[in-house]
């Protein structure tokens, strides 16, 4: 089997053989290259599988680079390296489709995992994209009344929107997730994550980890740092079942993510950015929730 290719683009060059040693050891192949130019070349040259990018370079920004990347070779994972972390240069990244962003001096125990998962990653949304075009092809949402035709054109009115946060409510059987799965089908973002998680089956204690994702030694049994579902679901959907049984302490985090697409891991110091839409399901009455308190006061297009 051929070696993962790993493209390191940096103008340091002491730094580009440190890292090419490691990528070496830990068994990929590795191109080089010192500016955006070379950059630019490699890619269409040697076709790597990953791509790591300063965003200081000689002859460019290498955000900017990454637009072109994206424009050109829209499945490559790309991992942002910068030794003066500016907000708004991660952020563009992040929306761009970064995988994520390291700190100089790199920390090669964090550069191996995010190579990996990256990795990992992207193989995993080849599968699901192919499985997905098997699963368009073989069906499709039928609404044989005129009450649920309508509702399936609102649904698709709303996926194609700009809109965040939907909620879906209804009882207990009527279909939720299904709507929450043709919300994300027919949106722009359906060739990305749909991830699904039920808040009420979760440990409270639990459930903010299974969401933010956590840093190495943020607590006991955290040995390596773990991305949460937030950030699966990047560019993506996150589906929260139950969300009338998310703890309030979390419900203000989520506020926060949909107010500003930043949240924190367990145990993080540092914003993470990510792009996702919101799309929440219950069975409760939100609204009397609010107004009782025992539910935040979140901004939602209601679908039901």
């Amino acid at each position: 089997m051929a070696k993962q290719k790993i493209l390191i683009v940096d103008d340091e060059r002491l730094l580009r053989w440190s890292l090419r040693r490691k990528c070496e050891e830990w068994g990929y192949a590795v191109d080089e290259a010192e500016n955006c130019a070379q950059a630019i070349e490699s890619i269409e040259r040697a076709r790597p599988d990953l791509a790591l990018l300063d965003v200081r370079l000689p002859d460019g920004n290498g955000v900017d680079l990454f637009q072109q990347i994206v424009q050109t070779n829209p499945g490559l994972p790309v991992l942002m390296m910068t030794a003066d972390p500016k907000v708004e240069d991660i952020k563009r990244a992040i929306r761009l489709g970064a995988f994520d962003y390291l700190t100089k001096p790199v920390d090669f125990d964090e550069l191996e995992l995010n190579i990996s998962n990256a990795l990992e990653h992207s193989r995993l949304r080849e599968q699901v994209g192919s499985l997905r075009e098997q699963v368009r092809s073989q069906s499709e949402f039928v609404a044989p009344s005129a009450k649920m035709q309508t509702l399936l054109a609102f649904v698709r009115k709303v996926a194609g929107s700009e809109a965040s946060a939907v909620l879906i409510q209804g009882e207990s059987g009527v279909g939720k997730d299904l709507i929450a799965r043709v919300l994300h089908e027919e949106s722009p973002r359906r060739d990305f994550s749909f991830v699904a998680v039920n808040c009420s089956a979760i440990p409270e204690h639990l459930l903010e980890a299974e969401l933010l994702g956590h840093e190495k030694g943020a607590f006991t049994d955290a040995k390596t740092m773990k991305r949460g579902l937030m950030e699966t679901a990047h560019r993506g959907t996150l589906f929260l079942d139950e969300i009338g049984e998310m703890p309030m302490m979390l419900q203000s985090k989520l506020l926060r993510l949909l107010e500003d697409q930043t949240f924190r891991r367990v145990g993080g110091t540092r914003d993470l950015n990510v792009d996702v839409r919101i799309v929440a399901a219950s069975n409760r009455n939100l609204a009397e929730a609010v107004r009782s308190g025992e539910f935040g006061k979140i901004s939602f297009t209601v679908l039901w």
